[in-house]
């Protein structure tokens, strides 16, 4: 039983909302530190998160035999190539809501994403010279990080998820 595919899926889940839990802890207490362990709980929650999607892959994937089944990536299997050449109807909504971007799983995976590019250079604002009265700025797209309430939500949805595919896929 401890080899089966849910198992991973249940496990990161769990361990999402340990970091969770943490992180709450971490702006209660507003120890000295309690930026960098903010920070560092939010990419912990983010790296499990994205495993728990990618466990619930490659449960419906070894559910249906799929080929890709064990896949590296959540983008490797929520493809709409992938889902044309195998098609199921778990992985087509996940496809669905990971193709729109106001969904909570296109949000996850975006923040999820956004850890690993590089730190960007605040650009200072250009000046016209000729209008000293008059500042120029640049409205930059600052991507704030997600905050503990949304990616509760986001755990919460994958549970929920999961559990229902779970239903559906069993065998009686």
């Amino acid at each position: 039983m401890a080899n089966e595919r849910y198992t991973r899926t249940n496990q990161k889940l769990y361990f999402a909302g340990v970091a969770l839990d943490f992180w709450r802890k971490a702006e209660a207490g507003r120890a000295m530190n309690w930026q960098a362990q903010v920070q560092a709980e939010r990419e912990a929650c983010l790296f499990h998160l994205y495993g728990a999607l990618l466990g619930l892959c490659h449960e419906i994937a070894g559910y249906y035999r799929l080929p890709q089944a064990d896949a590296n990536t959540v983008e490797q299997l929520l493809s709409a190539e992938r889902l044309a050449a195998s098609p199921s109807p778990e992985m087509a909504e996940l496809v669905e809501l990971a193709q729109h971007a106001e969904t909570w799983l296109a949000k996850l995976l975006n923040a999820y994403h956004a850890l690993f590019q590089p730190p960007r250079e605040i650009v200072p604002a250009k000046q016209d010279v000729t209008m000293p009265l008059i500042t120029a700025v640049t409205l930059e797209d600052e991507v704030q990080p997600v905050s503990v309430d949304e990616l509760e939500f986001c755990r919460q949805q994958l549970k929920e998820l999961a559990l229902r595919f779970r239903g559906s896929l069993s065998e009686w």
